[in-house]
C-alpha cells in the first residue's frame, strides 16, 4: 500500500534508537525526509540515508532543555523546508512505585514527557495549520490506559499527554492537523530490557525469565518489534490517516485487557 507519504517531512525526537528510530526508519522507507532529534543522532541519520536514500538531518537536542527544544523547532523547519509530521518520542523515567516516587522526580521529568513535547509541537503548529496539513503523534505507553507496575512516573505523567492530545485534536482537525498517541505495550526496545532487568532484581530472577513470565500474560504471547511500531506510526503519519484523530492507538499485543 502506498501511504501517500513521498515528499513529506518529518520530525522525530529521540530518534537514534528504539521506537524513535523505529519510526524514523518507517517514514523513511515511505520517502520521507527526516530531521533526527536525540542528544548524539549523528551515527543513526547517516544510517538511516544511507539505508533509505533520502534526505536526513540530524539534530543534537536535550529534551530536558527549553532552550534546546526552541532550537530544535527552529532548526528543523529551516533544514527540512518545513515540517508537515512531528513524532513527540522522548527517554522514559526511571522505575519505581507510587510511593518512592520524589518531587524532584515530578519536576524533572514533567519537563522531558510533559511541558517540552508541548513546547515543540506548539511551535510546528501554526505552519501545519495554515498549510491545511499535519501530524502530531506522540509516543506514550499502555500505562496510559492500564497502570503499569512500578512505573509510577511514567503512569502519572504521560496521563497528562492524553488530556492535551485529546483536547487539542477537536481544537485543529477543521485545519487538517490529526494529533494522536501511539501507546506501545511490551517492545523489545533498550529500554524494556532495563526496565524488566530492574523489575527482575526486585524479585530475585533473571531479566530474561521476568521478560519470559511477561509475555506469557500477553495474548499475543511475546513482545511487540520496534518494526511493527513503525509501520503503526507511518501509517498515522500518512494522508490515508486523516479521519483519525483524537485517539490513543494502542500496540501491545493485547495487552491490554479494556475495551477502550
Amino acid at each position: 500500500m502506498d501511504l501517500q507519504l513521498a515528499g513529506k517531512k518529518a520530525l522525530v525526537m529521540g530518534g537514534s534508537k528504539g521506537l524513535g528510530l523505529a519510526s524514523a526508519e518507517a517514514l523513511a522507507a515511505e520517502g520521507c525526509a527526516i530531521a533526527l532529534s536525540s542528544r548524539d543522532p549523528a551515527a543513526a541519520a547517516a544510517a538511516l540515508a544511507e539505508r533509505f536514500g533520502v534526505a536526513v538531518h540530524a539534530i543534537a537536542a536535550d529534551a530536558g532543555s527549553a532552550a534546546a527544544i526552541d532550537t530544535l523547532a527552529e532548526q528543523a523547519a529551516a533544514r527540512l523546508g518545513g515540517v508537515d509530521i512531528v513524532i513527540l518520542n522522548h527517554g522514559g523515567p526511571p522505575p519505581c512505585t507510587a510511593v518512592e516516587m520524589t518531587a524532584e522526580q515530578l519536576d524533572s521529568w514533567y519537563r522531558i514527557i510533559v511541558a517540552h513535547p508541548i513546547r515543540l509541537a506548539m511551535q510546528l503548529l501554526p505552519a501545519m495549520r495554515a498549510q491545511k496539513f499535519g501530524r502530531i503523534i506522540a509516543v506514550g505507553s499502555a500505562g496510559m490506559i492500564q497502570p503499569i507496575p512500578n512505573l509510577a512516573l511514567s503512569n502519572t505523567l504521560r496521563a497528562a499527554i492524553v488530556g492535551w492530545t485529546k483536547t487539542l485534536s477537536s481544537e485543529v482537525a477543521i485545519d487538517g492537523v490529526t494529533v494522536n498517541v501511539l501507546a506501545p505495550g511490551a517492545i523489545r526496545t533498550d529500554r524494556s530490557l532495563q526496565t524488566a532487568g530492574a523489575n527482575a532484581a526486585r524479585e530475585g530472577i533473571g531479566a530474561e525469565e521476568w521478560i519470559r513470565r511477561r509475555a506469557a500474560n500477553i495474548p499475543a504471547g511475546r513482545y511487540g518489534t520496534p518494526t511493527e511500531f513503525g509501520a503503526l506510526a507511518a501509517f498515522l503519519a500518512s494522508p490515508l490517516a486523516s479521519y483519525v484523530t483524537g485517539t490513543v492507538m494502542r500496540a501491545d499485543g493485547g495487552m491490554v485487557r479494556s475495551v477502550g
